[in-house]
């Protein structure tokens, strides 16, 4: 089956391809495409609230982007 392009350019940039020449094991790989999808669950989740909370039933550009700097804050440690 073919990937979505947004898909296909993370996986790009994971394997280090649109970055030059950085080498990254597969493991390493995998782990770094586990956290991508665990921090994008996460950001959906706290949009999906932040939606709730002002009685939307749509999860918009807005909301995700209220609690984006939340989330990197929390991200970074």
């Amino acid at each position: 089956t073919k990937m979505p392009a947004k898909l296909t350019k993370l996986k790009r940039i994971i394997r280090g391809k649109a970055m030059g020449d950085v080498k990254i094991p597969a493991a390493s790989e995998a782990m770094i495409e586990l956290a991508v999808l665990l921090f994008l669950n996460s950001l959906a989740e706290e949009a999906r609230v932040k939606a709730f909370e002002e009685k939307s039933a749509t999860i918009r550009a807005q909301h995700i982007n209220a609690v984006t700097k939340k989330m990197l804050k929390r991200a970074r440690g």
